[in-house]
């Protein structure tokens, strides 16, 4: 059977407004808000079919306002602009932290094609700034 890694440690720095989760198989993700918020796993962001997905604009300065853990499976975030369904389980959680980048792009893509500019900061930018590491893997 395959192992699936679990978080050991999830920290929300609201400041920096980043999710920092630690992974049993040595993984560190330091995930921004605002790429959880567009990456929601909800319906109403995902839709039921991929051409219902609904493109997040606006959410530069999205914080978390709340985690609430979900049995031993997954985490339920509050995001301050009201977003609250959709369960971010661990594996998602873990797929997000892993690919941040082709899945960052994509997203920047998807507004530019939109005819939307970012109004502020990258936020995986910042974070190498500060000497933070988006993904760390596993050896």
């Amino acid at each position: 059977m395959e192992h699936r890694p679990l978080p050991t440690e999830i920290k929300l720095h609201q400041k920096s407004r980043v999710l920092e989760i630690a992974y049993d198989d040595g993984a560190r993700f330091r995930l921004p808000c605002e790429y959880l918020r567009v990456y929601s796993p909800s319906a109403e962001v995902r839709g039921h079919t991929p051409s219902e997905a609904k493109l997040q604009i606006g959410k530069e300065q999205v914080g978390i306002s709340d985690l609430q853990q979900i049995g031993n499976y997954a985490v339920k975030i509050f995001f301050d602009d009201g977003h609250r369904s959709g369960l971010f389980d661990w594996q998602y959680l873990y797929k997000l932290g892993r690919a941040w980048q082709p899945f960052w792009l994509d997203y920047l893509e998807r507004l530019g094609a939109a005819g939307y500019k970012r109004n502020g900061p990258d936020p995986f930018d910042e974070l190498k700034a500060r000497g933070e590491a988006p993904s760390e893997l596993p050896h």
